[in-house]
């Protein structure tokens, strides 16, 4: 056997007696980790270089090292603490509770400390090989409680902190959300749109973000409807948020209007969760006898069960009454069986008011149209003379989809594509 199997033996171990962050190491990665440890232990060199092999290959996968991918697993993982620490403060814990944490950090830190060097220098000596790649190495210089301190056991404070904010499980791996058949499905690559790129609707955007500041601190807040004229920004005012605001623990959950009928499940799904919720519902209308207008009916005017404070509902729509009326839904006296056909009427019209704050968005005028494109042009850093960039862009509206933000950025989009190729 190799003489380094007693510190290897020692390892395994440690991996096998964590109590609560099993599941740290419940994964590909992870278990290809452990593999590769019982590899060594036994010293069969095919073995050893196989799994070495695996592991290099599912790591290299996450294009993270391995401290780094340990560190993401541990801040994500969902246990009995990280779980109940988003409830009741620390030093309301169970002392028994606080002892298995520090027990699993001591153990997982000497995960931690087991490189991608080392491991290659053991498979190296099992093997009696003079050279082997080192996993996957990747430098950081990013500052992290946990990579920059030298024993875990005591950063219990900050992992309380990181969990209370950040949350566990599905709403720490992910900020963005589509709910879909039922479930809610994490979206790794989120629209990346930012608030500065959105110019024009500087009202409309300043009462968004202040209403959604209100949220994060805890304070009352409005469900929003945004409505107004088509490529104005309405739905990309709503997805920047997330890029200015996912840090304070804010999550963005897309519900199609087919969707509507599950939303009682899923505010009980975030009623007690750390973060703040925006249920995003684009381009929303409803047709006459519309199940998701029930839906969102109750949702907006509340029932018997208590309001989620940690959940709004921003819409967009290019309609101001969001119910569909026809001239014949009007009512006539001569032919109408309802007897309170006004009040029908008026519900269904009155439907947007129940939306506690309403954000008009009027088409740009051709000054506000040219301000946007200038605004773009510059974050794309795209060097044409004002007045050339203002014919052109005033080309591309009369030519494409008339003046708004939309049009401005599909120009901008094909002035950077063009610029590219002329470069290349």
């Amino acid at each position: 056997m190799s003489s380094v199997n007693p510190s290897i033996h020692f390892l395994q171990q440690q991996a096998a007696s964590l109590l609560l962050y099993q599941h740290v190491l419940d994964n590909e990665v992870g278990q290809s980790f452990l593999a590769l440890l019982h590899a060594l232990h036994e010293g069969n060199s095919v073995h050893c270089l196989q799994a070495y092999g695996h592991w290099f290959k599912t790591l290299a996968q996450t294009g993270q090292n391995w401290q780094d991918y340990l560190i993401q697993q541990i801040l994500w993982d969902d246990n009995p603490f990280s779980q109940q620490i988003q409830k009741v403060p620390l030093d309301a814990f169970p002392p028994a509770l606080i002892a298995a944490v520090q027990y699993d950090l001591k153990i997982l830190h000497s995960l931690y400390r087991c490189s991608g060097e080392q491991l290659s220098l053991w498979v190296r000596t099992t093997c009696k090989m003079q050279e082997l790649p080192v996993v996957w190495h990747i430098e950081t210089t990013r500052s992290h409680f946990l990579r920059d301190r030298d024993n875990w056991s005591e950063v219990l404070p900050e992992l309380a902190r990181h969990y209370q904010q950040q949350g566990t499980g599905i709403f720490a791996r992910y900020r963005a959300f589509r709910w879909q058949d039922g479930k809610l499905n994490g979206i790794a690559h989120p629209d990346p749109i930012q608030l500065t790129e959105i110019v024009g609707y500087e009202t409309q955007k300043a009462a968004l973000i202040k209403n959604t500041e209100f949220l994060l601190s805890g304070y009352p807040t409005l469900h929003v409807l945004l409505y107004g004229s088509r490529g104005s920004g309405k739905s990309s005012l709503v997805k920047g948020l997330l890029g200015k605001f996912s840090d304070r623990g804010l999550r963005l959950i897309e519900v199609s209007k087919s969707e509507l009928r599950d939303l009682s499940e899923i505010l009980e799904r975030l009623r007690d969760r750390p973060q703040k919720f925006i249920i995003f519902v684009d381009d929303l209308s409803f047709e006459e006898d519309d199940e998701a207008f029930k839906s969102l009916k109750v949702v907006l005017e509340g029932s018997v069960t208590a309001r989620a404070n940690n959940v709004l509902v921003y819409a967009t729509s290019n309609r101001r009454h969001l119910i569909r009326e026809f001239f014949e839904d009007r009512p006539r006296p001569k032919d109408s069986d309802e007897v309170h056909s006004w009040d029908t009427m008026q519900e269904k019209l009155s439907f947007s008011d129940r939306f506690g704050l309403t954000l008009t968005f009027e088409p740009a005028n051709q000054n506000t149209y040219l301000e946007i494109v200038c605004h773009l042009a510059k974050e794309a850093a795209i060097n044409l003379e004002k007045e050339d960039l203002e014919f052109r862009a005033k080309q591309w509206a009369t030519r494409h989809n008339g003046r708004s933000g939309r049009t401005a950025r599909q120009f901008i989009d094909f002035l950077k594509a063009e610029v590219t190729t002329v470069r290349s």
